[in-house]
């Protein structure tokens, strides 16, 4: 091979290069949080993203362009410190239609494939609204708490959002039938 030709590159980014892009640098994740505003009293987040450098932002723009959705910002703007720049997905729809689709069809390398199947299936209950009834989120924080070192990093507890799922349903069966 010429180096002429070592020096070309297909139009647009590869998908390969993608998937081994994010195996490095990307995560699946699903925030949990407690609040007043959702029937069951726990919003369930997913968040595909991906970090690179300030000064290397198109590979991410590049990502972003590939999958045709997301948006990029700094990671933490109020560090000046923290030079890093990310792409982030949150939209249901087009984790759904867009980002498990692609990943199925070239998967990650590492063990962080077995995260993304999690996610997958995180992403396919809450399409079928499983995380607005008690089991089907009882299912969902269970594969969540599971992922990315079985939530190590987490600030809530399993137990404790488990326990509170179970107080707050109990509380709106108990508000129900006094206002029959």
């Amino acid at each position: 091979m010429s180096a002429d030709h070592q020096q070309e590159r297909p139009s647009g980014i590869a998908s390969f290069y993608v998937s081994g892009f994010v195996d490095g640098e990307g995560c699946f994740s699903i925030t949990i949080q407690k609040s007043k505003n959702v029937k069951l009293g726990v919003q369930v987040i997913p968040e595909f993203h991906v970090s690179q450098h300030q000064r290397r932002t198109e590979v991410l723009e590049a990502i972003k362009g590939k999958f045709g959705c997301g948006y990029i910002k700094a990671n933490n703007p109020n560090n000046p410190k923290d030079l890093t720049s990310v792409y982030v997905v949150r939209n249901l729809a087009d984790l759904r239609d867009k980002i498990v689709p692609f990943f199925k069809k070239y998967p990650l390398y590492s063990s962080k494939q077995q995260d993304f199947e999690k996610f997958a299936k995180v992403v396919h209950a809450m399409s079928k609204k499983d995380h607005l009834e008690k089991n089907g989120l009882s299912r969902i924080l269970k594969l969540s708490f599971s992922m990315n070192d079985s939530g190590r990093y987490r600030k809530l507890k399993i137990e404790d959002v488990l326990s509170s799922l179970e107080s707050s349903e109990t509380i709106r069966q108990k508000l129900a039938v006094k206002q029959v």
